[in-house]
């Protein structure tokens, strides 16, 4: 319920600040709001736009929807093996060092967020510190901090920026040419589609574009892990990588949802085309291939 809460209230905030954003850039440019370039601009402005603010809140939004601890000073001797690990990783990879936390999960596994290689976070769920071995933990803790070294976080927010802009252009495109259509030889004042209609055929076709366009970011998603994953087993050897998907392999399905799922070490299990990790034994598969 908190994070349906937490997600609700920064949606609103998010489309209240665009709304101001769009105001702004429909002053400056002086685009007519009811032409097509205006509908290109109000596209690109909250496609691009929702996608940049929710990278740049991704950090705060993680900490408080999985009540993650970041660890300012280590208090245990796991706390401390996590410090000295991320820090030695990230200076191998050429990265600042991220924040480190542990949250509260049953399942094993990590994520990374953060607007930039240079700020980050890279958290742990107690599941897999508790139920991996050194050497797994390790690998994990690689794989995470070379998505950040990749850039996967600002890569994976462009893309989803081009293809957010798109769904929401082409839903008003087609719903537009329905509403001609549909008043095409009609007389009458009020042919075509209403106020409610419109906006019912728009959220229709913006759901029917966005689950194709999906397939598109899922792909780069999955095509990101492999590379994650290399970058592990340059950091740390490929056997650890290896160990640690085998674990992974007879672990319970992944918990995190929403953006942070495309960036832990396990997805969910379901169909490939809209899985944001390829199948855990393609990626035992790849590894085993790298020379």
């Amino acid at each position: 319920m908190k994070r349906i809460l937490l997600f609700i209230a920064t949606n609103l905030a998010v489309v209240l600040v665009l709304g101001v954003v769009l105001n702004i850039v429909f002053s400056v440019l002086g685009v007519d709001r009811g032409s097509v370039g205006g509908l290109l601009v109000f596209s690109a402005v909250f496609g691009f736009g929702g996608a940049t603010i929710s990278l740049f809140m991704s950090k705060w939004m993680a900490k408080r929807a999985y009540n993650v601890q970041v660890i300012d000073q280590p208090r245990n001797e796991v706390e401390h093996w996590l410090m000295t690990t991320v820090a030695r990783q990230a200076q191998q990879a050429g990265i600042g060092m991220p924040e480190v936390g542990i949250y509260d999960a049953p399942d094993m596994n990590a994520f990374a967020t953060g607007a930039s290689r240079n700020n980050s976070l890279v958290a742990v769920s107690t599941g897999l510190m508790y139920g991996m071995s050194r050497d797994e933990a390790e690998a994990v803790l690689a794989h995470e901090v070379s998505h950040v070294a990749n850039g996967d976080m600002v890569t994976l927010t462009l893309i989803q920026g081009v293809v957010n802009t798109f769904v929401i252009f082409f839903a008003r495109i087609v719903a537009n040419l329905i509403s001609s259509f549909l008043s095409r030889g009609e007389q009458e004042e009020g042919g075509g589609l209403g106020g409610i209609a419109y906006f019912a055929v728009v959220m229709v076709l913006e759901l029917v574009f966005g689950i194709l366009a999906s397939i598109i970011v899922m792909w780069f998603s999955r095509q990101r892990e492999y590379r994650a994953d290399e970058g592990s087993a340059r950091l740390v050897g490929k056997d650890k990588m290896i160990a640690a998907l085998e674990r992974l392999r007879r672990g319970p399905e992944s918990q995190l949802e929403g953006s942070l799922a495309a960036f832990g070490i396990n997805g969910k299990r379901h169909s490939e085309l809209f899985m944001s990790h390829p199948p855990l034994e393609k990626r035992i598969q790849s590894l085993r291939e790298l020379r």
